[in-house]
Formats: structure tokens, C-alpha cells, sequence
């Protein structure tokens, strides 16, 4: 991933504070974006997440404990600062009883503001001006919602906690796995990677933990497991729901002791690994059927990451898509500059029950495939036609058809309620009792300048 400024939004609604705020965040090196309100707020981060958000407390409309509440319901891991002039020791104790990461009164000391900025960038996982995303290199987004959780894996990487990570089958457990390996103190250590779905469990047991000579039929020489190869590193548990009971008792006992003993023996080895599992199956209604022990899960899920699927980030789709092309460009040996606009389009609307792997997978098809530098839409379409689709219930159908259709809307009238529920022939109570339901807010539909989902830009804030 290219290096990056971090980004920081602030909001004021004094234009002069705001200015001299954003100019001096400017010049520390910051990509800022300036807004005068909560609710502009809002709609920046429905379309970017920043590294840090900077917010009056005492604006407009909604205020900034608001617009806090409201980000930490969406994302906690975002961090926020608090400023104000009308700044009380009771305003500054619930302020960070609530989880602001700093509240600062007006006026404030500069270097105190930039210091807490640096402070907050480094903790909550953006790294300091003129850093790198080198730890999740392998990760290609600008997605609101991946960025979260790539914040998220940055903070918890610092610690040694367990980490489980969940998400449908496609979506790049593994990489997110990686990643936090790479960005841990662990990262010079091993990183070893096991399917438990994937190996019978004779076999698993004895890839795990080991055996000794003679331990049973076969057994001909001593055999080291994977948690002691990983010893100093990170153990990589991918589809841990599918491992088999008596497994996991012994995987237990191993995170309780932090000791392993291969099948055969009669002592037991002390081991010091980091464990990151991942499953596509709810391991919580395991547990409560009985399929998966209770105990092993929270030792396991001490942090839970989700990666959503991929019709949930639909504007990574055109990076990923090029970035998949010119990799499989290079391996078929053909000039192959990118993709017709109709082809994006197909791409970007496509259901994708597969996500990123299946996009991996059409994008290999089209390149075989095509005889033009450029992807005609007639082979992007005859590929997904022969992948899997996705099959719905009605009642998510109509939900999912309901949700672009309002999208669609609020697009065409810029966020316009009023214009929009004249198009859908409905009136505003009732129109705006169809967004809530899809938890859509039409303010962030009213910027001038949304990224263009076609072409994978973004504007420079």
C-alpha cells in the first residue's frame, strides 16, 4: 500500500478558528479536511474515514458530544479531540468518561494540539506524518469500513492478545492475519499458517501438536508441530470452527499453560506464540449448540476483527480489479492497460457471494481471455455469469433492491429529500421513513465532489 499522509477532519463553525486550526495541522504535515457542522461531519465520514477527528464542542445544530456519540457508535477506534472556550473540569471528566481522547480549552497551546494529534495518530494506528501502510501492504482499500478495521488490527497488533477475526470466505482473513503479524512486536518471529478444515483429524493432531517416535503406526521419527514451529511468532488458526472437539481440549490446555505436548510424550514443552484464528461460521451459536466450547472461544476472541463482504465495499472494487489485472497482465505476458468503463460498471454492480477471491477469479478469466489492452464489458459479463451467483431470500432481495434504489435517488437529486420523493412518488414522512430504514442520511449524498466510484480516485483533502 502507498504511503499516506494521515488525514485529520476537524470541525468548527468559527471560520476563522476552523482556518487557523486546519493551517496549523497543515503544516505538521496532515491531510486536513475542514467542515463547519456535525452534520457535514457525518456525511465526510459516510464516504472517508480520517485517522482523527478535531471538533468544537460547542457548534450549530448538533454539538461535538454529539457527533462523537455518533462516531463511537460506528467506529470506537476512531480517535477524538475536544475543543472548546467554554471548557469546565465537570464538561472535561465526562468528556473523557466517555471515551474523547483528549479535551483541550480554549486557548489552547499548539504544540499541546499537535502533540496530542501525533499521540493519537500513533496509538489508534495511522503512524506519524510522512509514515507508511508498509504492515498491510497486501490489503488494497479505501474503504470507510475496511479502514476501520485496519485501525482496529493496527492497535490490537501492539498488544499479544488473541485475535479472531471473522467474515464470509473470499474476504482476506488470511492477509488481515498477516498484517497484524507484520505490524506486532512478533514480526521478525515466524508466521505459520494452518487450515483446520482441511486436514483430517488424525492428521491434525499430530500436524498441530507433534509427535514422538513410535507414537503410533507410522511414527518412524519425531515430528515438531506447527505451534512450536511458531515459536516467537504468530500461529494462524484459519476455519478454527471446523476443528474437531477433542482438539479442542488440547488447544486449550495450550493456551491456558502456554506448553505443548506432541502426541507420545510425557512432557510437555514450554511455547511462546501469538494466536490469530478466523472462521466464516458464527462461532457464538456454535457455542450455545454446543459444537464449539465456551472456553476456547473467549480465549480465542479476547479481540474480535470483522471483515465485511465485499457488495459492503463496492468502491474498493475498481482498485482491486486493476490491481488484480496488472498482476495477472504481467504472469499471461500481455499489454493490457485496464478495463472499459462498461466492464467497471459491471464489476462494481456485480452481487459477488464469492467477494475478493471471486473478483480475483474473474479478473484471471478476462485476462486469459482478452485480445484488446483494453477489458471489453462482453467478457466481464460472460465471466461472471459462469461464477457462482449469489441466491437471496425475497424478503433480502427486496431489502437490497429497496436500499440502491433510495441510493440511486439521493445520487440523482445530490441528497434533495424533497426532489427524491417526488421521483419515487411518495411523500417526504414516508420517504424518510423508507432511509431510516436503510440507515441511509441523505446529507452525505450533498457534497459537490463524491469519489468516483468508476474510476477508484479520491480527492486529495
Amino acid at each position: 500500500m502507498a504511503a499516506k499522509r494521515p488525514s485529520v477532519l476537524v470541525v468548527d463553525d468559527d471560520p476563522a478558528l476552523l482556518k487557523l486550526v486546519s493551517t496549523r495541522l497543515a503544516a505538521a504535515g496532515y491531510a486536513v479536511t475542514a467542515v463547519e457542522s456535525a452534520e457535514a461531519a457525518l456525511s465526510h465520514l459516510a464516504l472517508a474515514r480520517p485517522d482523527v477527528v478535531v471538533t468544537d464542542l460547542r457548534l450549530q445544530g448538533l454539538d461535538g458530544m454529539a457527533l462523537f456519540q455518533s462516531i463511537r457508535d460506528s467506529d470506537p477506534s476512531l480517535p477524538v479531540i475536544v475543543l472548546t472556550a467554554h471548557g469546565t473540569i465537570p464538561d472535561a471528566v465526562e468528556a473523557t468518561a466517555s471515551g474523547v481522547f483528549a479535551y483541550l480549552t480554549k486557548p489552547y497551546d499548539p504544540e499541546i494540539l499537535l502533540a496530542k494529534v501525533a499521540q493519537a495518530v500513533q496509538i489508534c494506528g495511522g503512524g506519524a506524518p510522512g509514515g507508511d501502510d508498509e504492515w498491510c501492504r497486501d490489503i488494497i482499500t479505501r474503504s470507510t469500513a475496511m479502514r476501520a478495521v485496519l485501525s482496529e488490527a493496527k492497535m490490537v497488533a501492539a498488544a499479544d492478545a488473541a485475535v479472531l477475526i471473522q467474515g464470509e470466505s473470499g474476504t482476506g482473513k488470511e492477509l488481515l492475519a498477516r498484517a497484524i503479524h507484520r505490524a506486532s512486536p512478533r514480526r521478525d518471529g515466524p508466521f505459520v499458517a494452518i487450515n483446520c478444515g482441511a486436514i483430517p483429524e488424525p492428521l491434525l493432531e499430530s500436524e498441530l501438536f507433534g509427535h514422538v517416535k513410535g507414537a503410533f503406526t507410522g511414527a518412524n521419527r519425531p515430528h515438531t508441530g506447527l505451534i512450536q514451529t511458531a515459536h516467537g511468532g504468530t500461529l494462524f488458526l484459519d476455519e478454527i470452527g471446523d476443528m474437531p472437539t477433542p482438539l479442542q481440549v488440547k488447544l486449550l490446555r495450550v493456551l491456558q499453560d502456554r506448553e505443548v505436548r506432541p502426541v507420545g510424550a510425557t512432557q510437555a514443552t514450554q511455547v511462546d506464540v501469538r494466536f490469530i484464528s478466523a472462521t466464516h461460521r458464527d462461532l457464538r451459536r456454535a457455542v450455545e449448540e454446543g459444537r464449539f466450547r465456551e472456553d476456547l472461544y473467549y480465549r480465542l476472541a479476547v479481540v474480535t476483527l470483522r471483515l465485511p463482504p465485499l457488495a459492503e465495499r463496492r468502491e474498493d472494487i475498481p482498485l482491486l480489479a486493476n490491481h488484480f489485472l496488472h498482476l495477472l497482465a504481467r504472469k499471461y505476458r500481455k499489454q493490457i492497460t485496464g478495463f472499459a468503463p462498461e466492464a467497471l460498471d459491471a464489476l462494481v454492480s456485480a452481487p459477488w457471494p464469492g467477494h475478493v477471491r471471486q473478483l480475483a477469479n474473474v479478473v484471471e478469466q478476462c485476462c486469459a481471455l482478452t485480445m484488446t489492452p483494453v477489458v471489453p464489458a462482453a467478457l466481464v459479463t460472460r465471466a461472471l455469469r459462469e461464477n457462482p451467483t449469489e441466491v437471496l431470500s425475497y424478503a433480502e432481495a427486496k431489502a437490497r433492491f429497496e436500499r440502491d434504489y433510495l441510493i440511486q435517488l439521493l445520487k440523482l437529486t445530490r441528497g434533495n429529500v424533497a426532489e427524491a420523493a417526488r421521483l419515487a412518488q411518495r411523500n417526504r414522512t414516508e420517504f424518510y421513513r423508507l432511509l431510516r430504514r436503510a440507515n441511509l442520511q441523505p446529507g452525505m449524498f450533498k457534497y459537490d465532489h463524491l469519489p468516483d466510484v468508476a474510476s477508484g480516485q479520491e480527492s486529495d483533502p
